[in-house]
């Protein structure tokens, strides 16, 4: 039988990617692209991460139309593409479409899997399989990974490792508990009485999913459903059912602001004590079962020994607007991790940072980023002329699929440069509001609080950053007169210093 050769063996690499979900491809593709030395590793045996075992119930919750007014593989039909990761090459774009049968326009996990196989096979993208990476530390020269296959030294390291590792909240007795991943298939709850501690997308998720067979559903956590964000959010596909049930007043469903107090195990099954949050006063649920959909925590192993600081109860690395450790220089996150770079959080708004269609244009930057400062790869800052810069950022406002995924978080910068006007990318609009820089001109797509989508123009002149609203379109078209004629007006200082 021949021996096939594993890429990547042991030894010293300018940067050392870990994972093969789809951050770590998106890393993978983006450092190949740009020319850096790198390896990728990854303990499970084929690529797509979390997706080879979840979602549990299998469906994800984020969209991918195979028809839409823009063809596939244009940079425009990722607005329609939540799923694939994206790239230069036509036969490596759009990749989920055609794998999915349509039976919804939010595909399966099997699908999930499947097209990110796709992709690293259509873009050739390397992976050392089965390689397990177990250890890290700082040899003073950069980092020493310790895996199942030997000792790998870099400059830096991106962990595409997910935020997989389930977490269960300090609550006594919630150990007798299953977690989310431990849920049983839905007909074997047939009957049963469900207790449910959470109210985020795997607890609706599970509800969603027993409620053709459980006689009754309880979902319980301390905060209230905000229904005004969810009816802008992709989580709306999981919550909508089990919550219409109970808004109708169906008492098979319950939705309950309420802390968890303690959980009893009995002969019967579970008595489970909370006190409510949004109401005052104590209430006691018997049930059959209890599942603790309570989230997940990165895997992090000895990071935190090596120095990484954590937030959000010590589940997500703490991150710089470029995904950078805050407290390790030289350690990235990629995929779900980067939920650790909140940026502006304007109007409240998250970023989409949890979910592929966002975290897909994070991998891009940050390996723009970690080229340019660690290995002095430059990225291309073509000249815009300026007759023509009104017309190529209104474009964008109307059509870039980073600014309309990633909302008021990632931006598109033109900067003053001794030579012109020259486009700077695709970059965290943090960065342009919070550190010094050119005089230059940055635009965003953002949402208030009441929903309401319209661009934003931000301009910093020595320094000083001010931002200017643009009117919102009921059809988000931002290549109107009106539109054209406000954003004239604005970067007329710049185009007079060229």
């Amino acid at each position: 039988m021949a021996v096939v050769e594993l890429p990547f063996p042991p030894g010293a690499y300018g940067v050392v990617v870990v994972g093969s979900g789809p951050a770590g491809l998106q890393a993978a593709y983006e450092l190949r692209r740009r020319g850096v030395d790198h390896a990728v590793l990854s303990a499970d045996e084929a690529p797509g991460g979390m997706f080879r075992t979840l979602p549990i119930f299998e469906r994800l919750i984020s969209w991918t139309k195979p028809e839409a007014p823009y063809a596939h593989g244009s940079r425009e039909y990722e607005l329609y593409d939540h799923n694939s990761l994206v790239a230069d090459e036509e036969r490596c774009q759009a990749c989920m479409a055609s794998l999915m049968d349509r039976t919804y326009d939010v595909p399966s996990r099997a699908e999930m899997e499947a097209g990110l196989a796709r992709f690293a096979e259509l873009a050739g993208l390397r992976v050392r399989y089965g390689c397990r990476w177990e250890a890290t530390r700082n040899d003073g020269e950069g980092f020493v990974l310790e895996t199942s296959d030997g000792e790998y030294r870099c400059r830096a390291v991106v962990f595409a490792v997910g935020v997989t590792t389930p977490w269960t909240a300090p609550i006594p007795g919630l150990e007798h508990a299953a977690h989310y991943v431990d849920v049983r298939r839905a007909d074997e709850y047939d009957g049963r009485s469900v207790f449910i501690v959470g109210k985020r997308n795997s607890a609706f998720e599970v509800a969603n999913s027993l409620l053709p067979w459980a006689r009754r559903i309880v979902l319980a956590s301390p905060r209230a459903i905000r229904t005004d964000v969810l009816g802008h959010s992709p989580l709306r596909t999981r919550y909508l059912q089990p919550l219409d049930e109970h808004v109708r007043g169906g008492f098979g469903t319950s939705i309950v602001d309420a802390s968890v107090e303690r959980i009893e195990r009995n002969a019967d099954g579970f008595r489970v004590h909370t006190r409510g949050t949004s109401w005052d006063g104590p209430l006691v649920f018997d049930c059959d079962d209890v599942i603790a959909a309570t989230g997940f925590r990165a895997p992090l192993q000895d990071l935190t020994r090596l120095g990484v600081t954590t937030v959000a109860d010590e589940r997500i690395p703490a991150q710089t607007a470029f995904w950078e450790s805050v407290s390790v220089p030289g350690i990235y996150f990629a995929g779900n991790a980067t939920l650790g770079s909140p940026g502006l959080r304007k109007q409240g708004l998250s970023s989409n940072s949890g979910s592929v269609n966002g975290f897909r244009y994070n991998a891009r930057v940050l390996v723009r980023h970690l080229a340019e400062k660690h290995f002095d790869v430059a990225p291309p800052r073509p000249l815009v002329e300026p007759d023509q810069l009104v017309s190529f950022l209104l474009r964008e406002l109307a059509t870039a699929p980073e600014l309309w995924i990633q909302k008021g978080y990632l931006c598109r910068i033109v900067n003053l440069a001794a030579d012109g006007l020259r486009d700077d990318g695709i970059l965290p609009l943090q960065i342009f509001v919070d550190e010094p820089g050119p005089d230059a001109c940055a635009i965003a797509v953002e949402m208030a609080a009441d929903g309401t989508i319209y661009p934003a123009v931000y301009l910093r002149a020595r320094n000083r950053v001010a931002e200017h609203p643009l009117s919102p379109h009921p059809l988000h078209d931002y290549e109107t007169e009106e539109h054209r004629r406000a954003l004239s007006e604005l970067v007329d200082p710049l185009l007079g210093s060229t």
